[in-house]
């Protein structure tokens, strides 16, 4: 299975790179991250929208969707990668992952989610959220082979 993950902004060099970096070589399902460029200049509705259309561009064609939303569906770790598992067991053959700007995100995103993924009640900053999400899903993926990495 392969994992798509996009997001709004670039993240520059620091610690939350570092960790997401450190989980995506963990991962053996091929995770590629596409950044999409925040453009400050547009009013906060129109640059909610703009971010929303790339994002749905960047999907590939007949790829599960995991949209991260404050508002979503809270499951543990056993819980998304039973989810996964059942996706891959169907034969879907890649998740994207997308992670929204500051202004979170558009609704035809939300709409076009086969999941909506929060990861908890707080909120967290987007960049962060990188790290989280391919920790979850190296986790995910070790819950899934039998693994002992996950001690439940």
């Amino acid at each position: 299975m392969r994992i798509l993950l996009v997001a709004v902004g670039r993240c520059r060099s620091g610690p939350e790179r570092e960790l997401y970096r450190h989980y995506a070589r963990r991962l053996t399902w091929p995770l590629t991250l596409k950044e999409i460029e925040a453009d400050g200049r547009l009013p906060p509705r129109r640059q909610k929208e703009r971010e929303g259309e790339e994002l749905l561009a960047a999907i590939p064609r007949d790829a599960g969707v995991i949209a991260l939303d404050e508002r979503g569906e809270t499951l543990d770790s056993v819980g998304l990668a039973k989810r996964l598992g059942q996706w891959r067991d169907r034969g879907m053959g890649e998740i994207a992952c997308l992670i929204g700007g500051t202004e979170g995100l558009d609704e035809p995103v939300k709409r076009r989610a086969d999941l909506l993924l929060s990861l908890g009640r707080v909120t967290w900053p987007h960049f962060l959220v990188r790290g989280l999400l391919a920790e979850q899903l190296y986790r995910a993926q070790q819950i899934l082979a039998g693994h002992p990495y996950h001690r439940a």
